[in-house]
This record gives C-alpha cells, sequence and structure tokens, in this order.
C-alpha cells in the first residue's frame, strides 16, 4: 500500500499539466470577428523562428481553398476514433475532414469526404465563364467559411452548382462525425422580397455570390451574398436559416428598390454582438436611407432580427457616398470588427476600412447615419491613412492589427476614443495587392503573435506564390516567413483573402489544391 501511493505521488510529480484545446468554429474565431485565439501555449515568439519553426506536412485536396479552414478538437469520428479534426471545403464542391496533426498511415486520407457534384447526372461545379468574371477561377463551388455548431456537432455550408444547364445554391447541414446529411438538408436557397413601389425581387442562384462565411447566432445560420464582378442585376441579400431545421425564417435585401450593394467583405462574415444585432458592410450601388429610403449601399448596417423580419436600427454611410459609388470605392471590402469592454465611453466600437484610403471608427450604439458635409458624426475618420482593407482587422491587447494592400503590416493602438493617428508598430515586410487578413495567437495577454497568409511576389497570373507570414505582436518585428527555409516551407500557389487557423501549436493555411500545416519542427 504505501508503495503504491509512493509511487502515485511520484508519478504525479512528473506528469505534464493538462492543456486546453482549442476550437475553430467560426470565421475569424468568434462573432466579434477579433480573429483571435488566446489559449495558444505551444506557440511563442520565442519558438517561433526558422530554426525551430516551419511546415510540418501538406493534404491534397480536389479545389481552391477560398474558405478558412476550420478545427475541432477530441471529437470521435464514426468508425476511426477520436481526432482533431480540420475541415476544408473546396471550389471544387468537396467538405473534408481531415486529421489535424498528421497525415501519416491512415490518416494520409480524408477521415470522411463528401462531395455535392454528379457530373454522371449532369451536376457539376460553375465554371467561371457563366458568371463573366475571373474574380473566382476557374470554377465556383463553396466559397464563404463554413461555421460549425459544436453541441448540435452540425457543420453549415453553402455549395453553389450547374445542372444541366440551371443553377442552384443550397445550404447543407452535415454531421461532423460523418458527413452525412442531417434530416431536413440540404435546403435549396430561395427568397422574394418586395420592395416599396417595386416589383418583388426574387434571388438569383447564378449571379449571387455567397462570399461572406456564414454566422451563427441565437441558433439561426445568416448567409450573405454580393455578386460576381459588378453587375447592375444584382441585389445583397442576407437570409436567416433555423440551425435545426434549416426553415427560412428572414431575409433581406439591401437595395430593395435600387440596385446592388452586394454583402463581400473580403470573405468576412457578418459580426453579431451579444445582443444578437447582426452588423454588415455593404457593397456600392443604391443608396437614398437618408432621404426615408429603403437602399443602403456603400453603409455599415446594424440588423435586429424580429420574426420573420430584420429591423435595421442604425447606419452609417460616409458622406462621400455619391464619389465612392461612381468610383467603384465601395465599402463592401472589409467586414466589421467589434471591440467590446473598452474603459472609457463609448466602450463598444467598430473598426473598418474599404476601398477608399480611410479609417473608420464607429460607436456600435450609435453608429451616425448619415452626413452630407462630413463624417464628423461617427467616433473617428482617419482619411488618406492607409491603402485598401480587405477581409478583416484583428484585436488583441488594445491594439487593432491590419495588412493593407500594398503595403506594410500595421499595429494601432484602441481605446474609447478610437485609433491611435498613427500605427504604434509597423513591420518592415511589404504586402503586394491585396494584402492579407491577420489572425492573432496568444496565451492570455502575453506571447502574442501575428500571422499573415499574402503573396510571395507581385505577380498576378498564374496565381502567385504564398507566404506565410509570422510577427510579434507589440512590434510587429517578423518572426518567420516561409521563404527563410528555401523550398522547404514553400506552401504553394495563394488564394486570395485566405485566412490562417492557429489551434493547439499549429497554423493552417489553404492553396489552390491543399491545405498545409505549419508548426515545431
Amino acid at each position: 500500500m504505501k508503495l503504491t501511493i509512493a509511487l502515485a505521488t511520484t508519478l504525479a510529480a512528473f506528469a505534464l499539466p493538462a492543456i486546453a484545446q482549442v476550437d475553430v468554429l467560426t470565421y475569424h474565431n468568434d462573432n466579434a470577428r477579433t480573429g483571435q485565439n488566446l489559449q495558444e501555449v505551444t506557440l511563442t515568439p520565442a519558438n517561433v523562428n526558422p530554426a525551430t519553426f516551419g511546415k510540418l506536412f501538406s493534404q491534397p485536396v480536389d479545389g481552391f481553398v477560398h474558405a478558412q479552414p476550420l478545427y475541432v478538437s477530441n471529437l470521435t469520428i464514426q468508425n476511426k476514433g477520436v481526432h482533431n479534426v480540420l475541415f476544408v471545403a473546396t471550389e471544387h464542391n468537396s467538405v473534408y475532414a481531415l486529421d489535424a496533426d498528421s497525415t501519416a498511415g491512415q490518416n494520409a486520407t480524408p477521415l470522411w469526404q463528401v462531395s455535392f457534384i454528379n457530373p454522371a447526372r449532369g451536376i457539376t461545379t460553375i465554371p467561371y465563364q457563366d458568371v463573366g468574371t475571373e474574380d473566382i477561377w476557374p470554377e465556383i463551388g463553396i466559397t464563404g467559411t463554413p461555421v460549425i455548431d459544436r453541441v448540435a456537432g452540425t457543420l453549415f455550408v453553402v455549395a453553389k452548382t450547374k445542372e444541366n444547364g440551371r443553377y442552384a445554391q443550397r445550404l447543407h447541414a452535415l454531421d461532423i462525425t460523418s458527413g452525412r446529411e442531417r434530416p431536413g438538408s440540404p435546403v435549396a436557397i430561395r427568397a422574394t422580397i418586395r420592395g416599396r413601389n417595386q416589383p418583388t425581387i426574387t434571388f438569383d442562384p447564378l449571379l449571387e455570390n455567397q462570399r461572406a462565411g456564414l454566422l451563427l447566432s441565437n441558433g439561426v445560420v445568416y448567409v450573405a451574398f454580393g455578386a460576381h464582378g459588378n453587375h447592375n442585376a444584382y441585389h445583397g441579400f442576407i437570409l436567416g436559416y433555423n440551425a435545426r431545421t434549416l426553415r427560412l425564417l428572414r431575409s433581406f435585401t439591401t437595395t430593395p428598390t435600387g440596385v446592388k450593394g452586394g454583402v463581400w467583405q473580403g470573405g468576412c462574415a457578418l459580426s453579431a454582438d451579444e445582443d444578437g444585432n447582426i452588423y454588415a458592410n455593404v457593397g456600392n450601388g443604391t443608396f437614398n436611407a437618408n432621404t426615408g429610403g429603403q437602399d443602403y449601399a456603400d453603409s455599415i448596417i446594424k440588423l435586429s432580427p424580429s420574426g420573420t423580419k430584420f429591423q435595421v436600427v442604425d447606419y452609417f454611410t460616409p458622406y462621400n457616398q455619391a464619389y465612392m459609388e461612381a468610383a467603384d470605392r465601395d465599402f463592401g471590402t472589409c467586414g466589421a470588427m467589434l471591440v467590446s469592454g473598452l474603459s472609457g465611453t463609448p466602450s463598444n466600437l467598430i473598426i473598418a476600412g474599404s476601398k477608399t484610403p480611410d479609417l473608420f471608427v464607429l460607436d456600435r450604439d450609435n453608429l451616425g447615419k448619415f452626413r452630407e458635409t462630413d463624417n464628423n458624426q461617427i467616433v473617428q475618420y482617419l482619411p488618406n491613412s492607409i491603402t485598401n482593407v480587405w477581409g478583416s482587422f484583428a484585436y488583441f491587447n488594445n491594439h487593432a492589427y491590419v495588412c493593407p494592400a500594398g503595403a506594410y503590416p500595421r499595429a494601432y493602438g484602441v481605446s474609447s476614443d478610437g485609433l491611435t493617428t498613427d500605427p504604434v508598430a509597423t513591420a518592415s515586410t511589404y504586402l503586394f495587392w491585396p494584402g492579407a487578413i491577420p489572425s492573432i495567437s496568444a496565451n492570455g495577454n502575453q506571447d502574442g503573435i501575428v500571422w499573415a497568409v499574402s503573396k510571395r511576389s507581385s505577380m498576378v497570373n498564374p496565381g502567385p506564390p504564398a507566404a506565410l507570414y509570422a510577427y510579434r505582436a507589440d512590434n510587429m518585428d517578423l518572426l518567420y516567413h516561409s521563404n527563410m527555409n528555401g523550398e522547404a516551407d514553400l506552401p504553394g500557389d495563394r488564394v486570395k483573402f485566405a485566412v490562417p487557423t492557429i489551434a493547439n501549436g499549429k497554423v493552417y493555411m489553404g492553396t489552390w489544391n491543399s491545405v498545409v500545416a505549419y508548426g515545431l519542427k
């Protein structure tokens, strides 16, 4: 008995501390779209360097990975045991469940894979020529980042297909342990909305582009749409589906009496606050809300879901909206990042950029609507301070991080007064157009690292090689980039607006035909 107790005491003394696993279930980690993982205890500024950190493995997939990879830890896969699982969606209309830690042995093949096409029956992806633009090339399938309900064990994703000459978009609900469709899944995306004194507006599954990531909030899956290119025949749509039944609960268009007003946000998902309000950055098109109309192009809108409808409870539109519309310099390139709980007033902010060289900081509880002469009604307007911003900012420790197009990544201090007028830290590495979308890893408020996926060159066509960058969050000094170890760490060709996913000591990124994992060697 004494020997058993002594042995147990000795083993306990040498036991490693338990490390909580982290899940990444939605675009940019949370519904505020901060991009932060504050429970990363493995990767630190001390060990992320070319000597100890690099490419671990690459897993092939069947198409471009525009969607951010998602991560679920300690998941029991049917007939395959417990795994940390990476979920990857492709433009070839496949969803993969991959082992997140290894490609060795049985993990060399997917844990499961589902495809939403069937060429033998005439069901395919959509050739880019059908939409008249090369913005998404060479095929269109799954573009927006899925969202996962961990409690229900369900992944929601929108797939776009061509079916014997006709077009469809469907919302799928998949069991994350097997890839099987949930009861009632999939559901065809359809919507008709009547604008004031206007004919009924009907959702067009060919023209509408499901670019923004999906949002799961209060049991509802929200799906937003822009267009392919900037053709006048489209409208921005936001649709809300019951996450359990996939029944369409409510629908909204940004321009019911006008045109355009797409919700792209460079892939960033709609944002939501703790009260369930939803925020969207709308692209260019018709704007007349300032004169009692219902059209909100070039605006940030705050929507309150209510019954079968959305209510626009507030909005902000820049004073030079007419110029933004005429010059295609719209708001819709960047999502709304929510910052909450600041000391001072206002304590809740929205930080956003656009195609114009400006930064906008809004009071989340009083967006400011529209002024004809200036933007002085908002918390802060910094004109001509930055190049284009695509996708999203990231937030950590009272700092906002951004990687603008054709410029240097930078950090701004954040307070209730807004951003510091000038960056508090700027990286020395120039990122080619369209810049990058930063993500954050940290252990609480320590060991912060800013991660970004960008081009390795200015080459546009064919797709330029990708590069993974890591910077110290406190001073933006470069810790690592994937060129430092020659060919060994190169990931492959980069997709536009790629977002790195950091979880449990690894960094994941999608490419033209693979998902790549980096970590400690």
